[in-house]
């Protein structure tokens, strides 16, 4: 058993940024007031709060005013499905998703379909792109929602939300985009996005679990999505989470001052292990976009072999990955993203994802060049499927 550590697996989860442990200490011990109350304490936690609203607006080209904070990316989705469709049911009841959204996505609209909407998927091409032309046929005129994501979590496919969201734009229909694999990776703004609605989840770029945000842009119709305090502008109430939201801005403010030669570093390691996997393993391509895509994420499908099969191979050299998304790791059917791309059942269970972060170094890409191509042979060579 190896005892080296080569985490392959940004896209579950990220390291907390040393600096956002710092940031958000404080808040855990001496500045521990509740924003809601008004004498020093509180008033001082309130100033905190609203500073770290403005950097993360600021981040993303919003106002403030705009910055709903939430426990995580999936509550974001959550609040802003359920709460806007329940909003403008009285101009429709039509909405529409792609295929390959996250299942932070697919459960409310599953919630959704059983109150009475009707919702439509439109599948993506090979690559798992959306062809905004498809959006645009799909809508009618009971549609008040379109929820594409900025980019997929399992394949890396970066989709075109400024073409879907001019198309929204035009025709007066709310937009949602899911970014929570984008923030902090590549460059999202809302404005150019033409996003009414976006999600945030903060442990994917070095913040700290339990912590998200939404944006709802000016005079989106919306209702609560939890009763009770004042907070958050009477749309999510209950006490903030103080430490995860100082936490969540720190990681943003760290992020913006490193986000493009990070991207740049790590879409070269990116390619190498892509190149080098699909040269040293016969039977194997890459998913997803081979240019439009996250500059961290590498999904190769390899034939003849069992994803968790190989990811147990993997575990004992130290080399953490995954099959997909870690939110549907408990599941034995195939990932619903690579059966949307035309993948078979077979050829989506041997498919791994690998997403690289900040720590990820050459010597590291290298070292999953040569020690995964020799755990394909062995496993296939116990496949009765396998050619020999």
């Amino acid at each position: 058993m190896s005892e080296v550590m080569i985490y392959l697996d940004h896209a579950a989860t990220t390291p907390a940024d040393p600096a956002v442990v710092k940031a958000m200490e404080p808040y855990h011990s001496e500045k521990f007031g509740n924003p809601s109350t008004i004498y020093k304490i509180g008033r001082e936690v309130r100033a905190a709060i609203d500073e770290a609203r403005d950097k993360i607006a600021d981040f993303i080209g919003a106002d403030s005013s705009e910055i709903i904070f939430t426990s995580c990316g999936t509550e974001s989705d959550n609040l802003a499905l359920i709460g806007s469709a329940f909003a403008n049911e009285n101009k429709g009841n039509h909405i529409i998703a792609s295929s390959v959204e996250h299942h932070a996505v697919i459960e409310p609209l599953k919630f959704l379909a059983r109150r009475g909407f009707e919702v439509t998927h439109v599948p993506v091409d090979e690559f798992g792109e959306v062809d905004p032309a498809d959006i645009k046929k799909a809508i009618t005129g009971k549609t008040i929602l379109i929820s594409v994501m900025h980019a997929n979590n399992e394949i890396g496919t970066i989709q075109p939300v400024t073409e879907i969201g001019q198309i929204a734009k035009e025709r007066g229909i709310i937009f949602h985009t899911d970014a929570v694999q984008t923030i902090c990776s590549v460059p999202v703004n809302v404005d150019d996005i033409g996003a009414n609605l976006l999600a945030i989840s903060a442990h994917k770029f070095y913040g700290p679990k339990g912590v998200g945000a939404l944006y709802v842009r000016k005079g989106t119709k919306m209702v609560a999505h939890i009763y009770g305090g004042e907070q958050e502008r009477r749309r999510r109430a209950g006490t903030e989470n103080v430490s995860g939201i100082i936490g969540m801005a720190k990681a943003i403010e760290v992020a913006s001052g490193r986000m493009e030669n990070d991207a740049v570093r790590i879409a070269m390691l990116r390619d190498k292990l892509i190149d080098g996997l699909l040269s040293k393993v016969e039977e194997s391509h890459l998913n997803g976009h081979p240019t439009k895509r996250l500059p961290n994420n590498v999904n190769i499908a390899f034939r003849y072999v069992e994803g968790e099969s190989m990811l147990l191979n993997l575990d004992a050299h130290g080399i953490y990955a995954s099959t997909g998304s870690a939110c549907s790791s408990a599941t034995l059917e195939p990932s619903h993203v690579l059966l949307a791309i035309g993948l078979s059942h077979e050829v989506a269970h041997g498919s791994l994802r690998f997403t690289l972060g900040r720590s990820t170094t050459e010597s590291q890409i290298e070292t999953v060049i040569e020690k995964l191509p020799p755990v394909v042979e062995r496993l296939r060579m116990m496949s009765p499927l396998y050619k020999r």
